[in-house]
């Protein structure tokens, strides 16, 4: 109180403010003669006012000394974890971050001056050890989607040079919206980014080769990332593609590579969810062309359209090449000078991808010999991923034949939903061609249309359909299945040498001999398992396969039977002409997505048509049902065993058929 006196005194030496006390003076004493009555005492405003003002100034004062305090110790935006300071740190520049101001970065126009102001360094020579600074926020963002779970839903489009974002952006940006997978955007090397290592302006090729190493290691602990696409052109950075190669060797993870004009060849990757993306380079396919007689140039045709197709969504598959006793010499040169991979494609090892198998004897094969030697021409070394497509001399393919297969591989055989509902169970094949009659060669084939699933009484359309019947023309048998025929073809001819009485499910024939003899084994096995094959449908098959009749040959192990129903010189000659003049496809060079329907999403397996062997669109049910009674008739005639005990029967093993034989070991 005696302060605040010697203050209140202080101002009031002041000349102007005495005139105001002055006048405070006055209104007391003229108060004081207009009322006796004691009323409680109002407060001078302007003494108030200046006590405010008072308060203010102290504030200010206080806050500008804590403020401008002196540092009695280490900066507190130190501490860090990167305050370390290593030997060989770079001098901060004007131009460059540093990372002492990491956790309050600059105003970015302030920044944009000193920029443009500063010299700019050229030299990237800068070898220290590295931190991703900004990296943990975006992993830590993404903690929900299992990343740490070898199997999850993540896939990874990853870049460092910006062309290549350009190009996977547009990509990735369409997976999302399929809504199949988490898709996630890694941007890595020296721009201005959340995965970049610090001082990366600066840094040597060397240093963010490692720093990428590093990077997708990071990446890959907290996502686990089923599939890494990236750039697979020049446009990509070479210290990138570098430090992601050795990362792909110690990790495992599927790379998918995708060549120049992907986003129009390729664009039906952004269809397949992560299981799929997770099988892309362990699929392999094979090619087996098997010659006849006569016909070996039209193999030159087929090998011509063969090196124009697209390979680049998988390595080149090795083509096996069946050759009969007799070449002609056009064949023999073109064989010579036929280069496969073609030229087109990166071989660094230089290695042939192509076999030629040629006949010693010059004897005409009977029918077993025939389905023996083509099924002893391919042998899947791994049944769940290595599958073969057989093509007959007459066929032609179109450049997407190859992503065609691929695709339907992927979905129908190795994605989420497919190993969910289990469809690889009875998909026997993918067939590349639309027949125009049954096996028999005589009754006439209509496609099955398509429903869609919420149009009940919508009109249908020409879409990809199941039928039960092979194809012999160009058709791809996955490995398991192969290996299947091929146990149920030697087991079936087992029993054909061992019974004095041939059963009669295994003496008749239902295929015409316009066809190779393996195609009746074919039959038999899909009849019994209730296996199918999937056709690509009227609007489709003109973008994958044309078969060629003008050349159509009778097959060798026919060639030299007595005349038989179908084997009187007339019935030769109908055939004949019935191949010549039946439509041909005419192929048209487009991209699969435009090809397919639907926009290029596939319906579910089990949504579409389902024909029987002899042409008759069935319900799922009624296909199964039918299939069950076929297996336990052939079970009981051909493979001996009793229904009713159950004496000999043999568990169901994959692919084998010991289970339908209890009269064989």
């Amino acid at each position: 109180m005696r302060g605040w006196m010697k203050m209140r005194s202080f101002f009031m030496s002041d000349e102007e403010l005495g005139k105001k006390d002055d006048d405070h003076k006055l209104v007391n004493s003229v108060r004081q003669r207009r009322s006796s009555s004691w009323q409680p005492a109002r407060g001078p405003p302007r003494r108030s006012i200046k006590r405010i003002a008072l308060v203010f100034v102290v504030a200010i004062v206080v806050y500008l000394f804590v403020h401008n305090i002196p540092i009695l110790g280490p900066d507190d935006r130190m501490r860090r974890p990167d305050y370390a300071h290593f030997p060989g740190r770079p001098p901060s520049s004007p131009g460059l971050p540093s990372t002492d101001n990491a956790m309050h970065p600059p105003d970015p126009d302030a920044q944009a001056q000193l920029q443009m102001l500063a010299p700019r360094t050229t030299e990237r020579n800068f070898n220290g050890p590295f931190k991703f600074l900004n990296l943990a926020i975006s992993l830590q963002a993404i903690a929900n989607t299992r990343g740490s779970q070898p199997e999850n839903k993540n896939v990874l489009f990853a870049a460092a040079s910006l062309k290549s974002v350009a190009t996977l952006l547009p990509m990735a940006c369409q997976m999302g919206l399929g809504m199949k997978s988490y898709v996630h955007f890694a941007l890595l090397g020296g721009s201005s980014i959340n995965a970049r290592p610090n001082y990366a302006q600066i840094s040597s090729d060397g240093r963010l080769e490692k720093a990428v190493f590093r990077g997708f290691h990071h990446i890959n602990n907290y996502m686990h990332p089923q599939a890494i696409i990236v750039d697979g052109t020049n446009n990509e950075e070479a210290y990138f593609t570098r430090g992601l190669k050795q990362h792909i060797k110690v990790s495992k993870t599927s790379l998918v590579e995708l060549p120049r004009f992907a986003p129009k060849s390729l664009n039906w990757i952004t269809k397949l969810d992560s299981a799929a993306l997770r099988m892309w380079n362990k699929v392999k396919l094979d090619i087996l062309i098997q010659v006849t007689p006569k016909s070996t140039g039209s193999l030159i045709r087929l090998l011509r359209s063969l090196s124009a197709a697209d390979y680049t969504s998988s390595a080149i598959p090795h083509i096996t090449i069946d050759l009969p006793y007799q070449i002609d010499i056009s064949t023999k040169r073109f064989l010579n000078s036929f280069e496969w991979p073609p030229s087109y494609i990166p071989n660094p090892t230089n290695e042939r991808h192509i076999s030629l198998r040629h006949r010693i004897s010059p004897r005409k094969l009977t029918e077993e010999e025939t389905a023996g030697r083509f099924l002893e021409s391919f042998w899947p070394a791994q049944p769940q991923n290595s599958h073969v497509l057989v093509l007959s001399p007459h066929t032609e393919v179109a450049p997407q034949f190859f992503n065609y297969l691929k695709y339907m591989l992927l979905e129908y055989r190795y994605s989420e939903t497919s190993r969910f509902h289990n469809w690889g169970q009875h998909l026997f094949g993918i067939s590349l061609e639309q027949p125009s009659t049954t096996l028999d060669g005589e009754t006439p084939f209509d496609a099955p249309l398509f429903h869609h699933p919420e149009e009940i009484s919508g009109k249908g359309t020409l879409n990809p359909y199941l039928w039960q019947t092979p194809a012999s023309n160009a058709v791809l048998f996955l490995g398991e299945k192969w290996m299947e025929l091929h146990d149920f073809t030697s087991r079936t001819l087992q029993v054909k040498e061992k019974s004095e009485i041939v059963p009669n499910l295994v003496e008749e024939k239902l295929v015409s001999k316009q066809h190779s003899s393996w195609l009746e084994h074919s039959l038999r096995l899909a009849r019994v398992r209730g296996y199918w094959f999937l056709y690509p449908g009227g609007e489709v098959v003109q973008h994958l396969a044309t078969i060629h009749g003008e050349l159509y040959n009778v097959p060798e192990e026919y060639a030299n039977l007595k005349p038989s129903k179908d084997r009187t010189p007339e019935a030769i000659e109908a055939m004949r002409q019935k191949v010549r003049w039946a439509p041909e496809t005419q192929l048209s060079p487009i991209s699969l997505l435009d090809a397919l329907p639907n926009d290029g999403n596939l319906w579910p397996l089990t949504a579409l048509a389902i024909a029987d062997w002899q042409g008759t669109e069935l319900s799922l049910e009624e296909f199964r049902n039918r299939a069950n009674e076929f297996e336990l008739l052939f079970k009981g005639s051909v493979g001996g065993c009793d229904a009713e005990t159950s004496e000999g029967q043999k568990s169901h093993e994959a692919a084998s058929t010991q289970d339908l034989f209890c009269n064989l070991p």
